[in-house]
Formats: C-alpha cells, structure tokens, sequence
C-alpha cells in the first residue's frame, strides 16, 4: 500500500469502517461556545457551561439512541463532560458502542487578495492536540473547509487549492496521531446558482482535495468525507429529493475513490425533513455507490429537540423522544428506507438556513 501507514493503521481503517456502518450516522455535537450559545438563546437560555453540559447529556443519554449513532463529534470542552452523575461522556459514549471524535479546527480566516473567501487555521498545534484528544479518548476528528459559490467565478483557483491543502495536511497529521480524519470541504449554499453549477463546483472541489489527500500520502481506508449535498443555491427555485439525489451521487462517483469507506453529509441549512428525505433519495437510487452513503447532522438532528426541551427539566424525555425519532429517520434513510415520518413536526420542516453559516 503506497499510503501512509503508520503504529495507528490498522485501528484507523477499522474504526473508519466502523463509522461507516450502514444504517447508522454521525451526530455533530461540536458547536463551538459561540454557536452553542445561539442554539440556547433560540430557547432563552443563558449560554454557560452547565446549560451547555444539560444539552449534550439530554442527547447522548436518549434511551435507544446508540442504536443509530456509530459516532459522535464532540466539543473540546465536552470531550472532558460528564453527566450529571459523574460519568465522562466518553465512557458513556464507548460503552453504548459509539466512537468519540473531535473538532479540531480553530475557525476561517479570509484569504488576502480574494473576495472574502476564506481559509481554515488551527494547523499549528495539531499534532500535540490530536496526541492528547487521542489519549482522552477521541478516535476520529473533523475539519470544516468552506468554500463558496460567487458571481465572480467563486470558488476561485486559490481558495480551492489552499483548502484541499490544508484538509490534506490536517488528515495526515491526524493519522501519525491514530484518529480518524473526516474530510470536510463545505460548499455553501448561498447565492441564486442552480443545481447544475453547484454540481460542477462540487466535482472541481473534490477532486482537488482528493488529489491533495493522495499526494499527502494520507490512508484513504482510514478517512471520511463529510460534504454538501448538491443542491440550487438558497436564492434559487427548489427541487425534488431525486434530483438532488440523482447529482449528488453523480458528483461523488466522478471524484470519491472507492477505497473511502463512508461519505457522511452535513445538513447545510436544510429543514430537518428535507435533510431526511435526500439522503433516503440517493440511497434508493439504483447505481453502483462503493461508499456508505449517511449523515453528519448537527442541525438537522437537535432543532426540533431543542424545541421541545426549553431547557426544562420536565421535557427531557419528551424532547429526547423526538431527537429519536430524527435519529431512527435518518438511520432509515441511510439505507434507502424511509418512508416519512407521518408525525407532521412543523420543526422538522423548518428551514434551518443562516448565511454564511459559522461554527
């Protein structure tokens, strides 16, 4: 194998096929302080730690939940959590049979000389960080690049190249350090562009950050990649869950080596719903796909639960029923199984798009 290969390799290939898993997903829980604070002021909630612990423990400890997570992104401040009664999250989650991961990037920052588009920092420390999350527990990490589509020819050369750069590179040192790298290159949906550009986009994008990932030498057996569905532009005219079903995996078999065990997709704004129903799409669609195709959801997972708990300790179980019932969809989804939820949640079909989105 001319990849990488290092102590870790072996691990990493299986807990990459692990989190891989059909039928079961990833849920991100790693909003940053910041935008967990928005989550909880959207329910007048004060944004300090023991609001932000309350939240996270009403999610990992869902009676039943495990059954359609194999892994779960977590915070750095709540890679070291514990619930209520003094068990670390991260021996909750492992004992459940679901992996911890972490963010470990630290954020965009405009690329000089561009129309506001942007790079993402945080490579300086990973090494010693990736070490000692390993050692808390982690297994796998993410990194969001953010890429976007503009009127004049944005993404341009430069922000593609200085984006499938950097994932390659916080891939490979993730992997010397024995975690899992998920691959994020975000295309975002601002803008009035159809689906057809967003498509080209995507397959410009992804080829880039995979020729980058190969020459990196980075183990593509022990790596995920979490990206957009490819969808029109948030200006632009919607359409159906099979056309965007139908490019989507179009894009992904033209650029996605099918030594990558798992493509989990973000919810990009999208309605809990809408979310749901397009990844159900491509999975009933009838092509070869060598790749397990699932979800990465933070959004698209927690709106309506957030909704339904009010920070009160009285609606736990109500709003843990319905984060199952997002959970359960979505796990049928990622086999081609859902068939609607039939509850008729005016949450789950809301749209849940901000500009410009940051975590």
């Amino acid at each position: 194998m001319s990849a990488f290969v290092g102590k870790y390799a072996d691990e990493m290939v299986k807990t990459a096929k692990y989190l891989a898993t059909p039928g079961k997903g990833i849920l991100a829980s790693d909003e940053s302080t910041g935008t967990i604070g928005k989550r909880l002021s959207s329910i007048n909630l004060e944004n300090v730690e023991s609001n932000r612990q309350a939240l996270r423990e009403l999610l990992f400890t869902a009676p039943g939940v495990f059954d359609y997570l194999s892994g779960v992104i977590l915070f750095e401040e709540t890679l070291y959590q514990k619930t209520s009664d003094g068990k670390p999250f991260v021996d909750l989650l492992t004992a459940g049979g679901v992996v911890p991961g972490i963010k470990v990037d630290k954020g965009t920052v405009e690329i000089a000389g561009t129309n506001g588009e942007t790079t993402t920092q945080g490579l300086d420390s990973l090494g010693a960080r990736c070490a000692k999350y390993y050692e808390a527990g982690a297994r796998f990490a993410k990194w969001r690049a953010v890429l976007k589509i503009g009127a004049s020819g944005e993404p341009s050369e430069l922000a593609v190249k200085q984006n499938a750069e950097g994932l390659a590179r916080y891939a490979l040192i993730c992997q010397e350090n024995g975690l899992v790298p998920i691959v994020e290159p975000e295309i975002l949906t601002d803008g009035g562009h159809d689906i057809k550009t967003c498509a080209a986009v995507t397959e410009r994008v992804l080829a880039a950050v995979f020729k980058s990932l190969n020459d990196h030498k980075v183990l593509l057996e022990g790596t995920l990649l979490k990206c957009n569905m490819v969808t029109p532009g948030s200006d632009s005219p919607k359409v159906g869950a099979e056309v965007i079903a139908e490019y989507t995996v179009a894009a992904l078999r033209r650029t996605v080596p099918p030594a990558v065990p798992g493509v989990v997709f973000l919810s990009g704004g999208q309605s809990e719903e809408e979310a749901t129903q397009n990844l159900d799409a491509m999975n009933k669609l009838e092509v070869l796909k060598p790749w397990t195709l699932s979800f990465s959801f933070g959004r698209a997972l927690q709106q309506s639960t957030l909704k339904k708990w009010l920070g009160k300790k009285e609606n736990v179980a109500a709003a843990q029923a319905t984060f199952l019932v997002r959970c359960k969809a979505n796990s049928e989804a990622a086999l081609g199984k859902y068939a609607g939820s039939g509850a008729g949640d005016a949450a789950a079909s809301e749209s849940l798009y901000v500009k410009g989105y940051k975590y």
